[in-house]
């Protein structure tokens, strides 16, 4: 095995809790990376740091650097970038203070390579041309936000194109800055316009196994959802089955009850609650959600990526029911491991079918556990994001 070398994690955000996506990302892959080389973490954090999450990360990191954006002056750059002509998330996630911080932790450090999570980081290391430089995409983010134009309100329109604009040509300019780059799925690969856009190399996110596994428990709920409640295409999507796919549902099941569990639910979302529909906001260890439901349900209309909740719910031995647009990323067997939907009456006849014949559902959940068991193993991927960034074999 080749020798361990320091590697330079950049993010945008402190990995925990794990409470949105790119910080469950971020999390495991420092964990996966940190059995190999030596990891030193900068972090920039726009919020308070939960008590926990220096003690977690330190079990990986050999130093953290963390940066803490001001509010006014992130109002000021977001104003400021009204006129410029980069993505608006890079003008919240980057300010010179904290580049010249940056700057100081590489001098200290003195890497042997840069790794960058999401390209709203890529402004703090895109001029480093004496070490290489990996940057993970994650998402298509520009595809993600023109999903979201058609439905957003009227005020929001302008600056929602504006920003899909910017981020379709920041994702192909950013790409030259860095010689090696990593994406969660091939469907969001072909998102970034780039001729070289075949070079991105995919790297899935994986599943705690040893975690999320099958638990007896009463089932409180017929229906789950979990997310960050704050997030657009989660709002979006329950909107989706309370507004759409509901009312089939309740029609034919009048005692039906949906959780839907996540972080930072909006007043939109809250304003759902009634005695079939439950928001039960953020818990502190999600299993219990799953643990307490019959059926998974995530029929995501935008968004783009790869849905963490499916492969939890999955690997728990729920069955699972989701849209064609998630699937795609996720790539499991419509009818064996998953149920697709594609649109709220078929959605809502997967639902009534498990719940009339259980035992249908439980040969699904059997499946969905093989699946992830056999595809998104953070070991296995993480092996292939140290080749990638240290151009390594192991």
């Amino acid at each position: 095995m080749a020798s361990r070398q320091k590697i330079l994690v950049v993010l945008s955000r402190i990995p925990y809790p794990l409470d949105k996506g790119d910080k469950l990302r971020a999390y495991h892959q420092i964990k996966g990376l940190s059995e190999f080389h030596d990891i030193y973490l900068f972090a920039l954090s726009d919020g308070k740091i939960h008590p926990e999450a220096m003690s977690k990360l330190n079990l990986f990191c050999k130093e953290i650097c963390v940066v803490q954006l001001n509010k006014l002056n992130i109002l000021i750059n977001l104003l400021l970038g009204l006129f410029g002509s980069k993505p608006f998330q890079v003008y919240y996630f980057y300010h010179q203070k904290a580049h010249k911080k940056f700057k100081q932790f590489f001098n200290k450090v003195k890497p042997d390579k840069i790794f960058c999570q999401l390209i709203r980081t890529a402004e703090y290391a895109k001029n480093i041309n004496t070490i290489t430089k990996t940057i993970d995409y994650q998402d298509a983010f520009a595809k993600g936000v023109e999903r979201r134009i058609k439905n957003s309100p009227l005020y929001l329109k302008p600056l929602l194109k504006m920003e899909f604009q910017r981020l379709r040509r920041y994702e192909h300019i950013i790409f030259h800055y860095f010689e090696h780059h990593t994406i969660i799925s091939e469907q969001d690969r072909n998102y970034i316009i780039n001729e070289e856009n075949d070079k991105i190399q995919i790297v899935p996110n994986g599943v705690d196994l040893d975690y999320f596994t099958p638990q007896n428990h009463t089932k409180d709920f017929d229906l789950l959802f979990t997310g960050n409640m704050s997030y657009p295409p989660n709002i979006d999507c329950v909107l989706y089955i309370v507004k759409k796919v509901m009312p089939i549902i309740l029609e034919k099941r009048p005692q039906t009850r949906i959780l839907i569990s996540g972080t930072s639910p909006t007043s939109e979302i809250l304003e759902l609650e009634n005695k079939n529909i439950i928001i039960g906001g953020w818990v502190k260890d999600i299993r219990q959600s799953y643990a307490r439901s019959k059926i998974f349900i995530a029929p995501m209309q935008i968004g783009t990526g790869l849905q963490n909740k499916l492969l939890e719910a999955m690997a728990m031995k729920i069955p699972c029911i989701t849209s064609p647009l998630a699937n795609v990323a996720l790539g499991a067997l419509d009818g064996e491991e998953i149920l697709v939907g594609r649109n709220e009456q078929s959605i809502a006849e997967h639902v009534l079918n498990i719940l009339q014949s259980p035992e249908s559902g439980i040969e699904l959940a059997q499946k969905g556990r093989e699946f992830v068991e056999k595809n998104y193993s953070w070991k296995k991927h993480n092996q292939k994001l140290v080749q990638i960034i240290t151009e390594n074999q192991y």
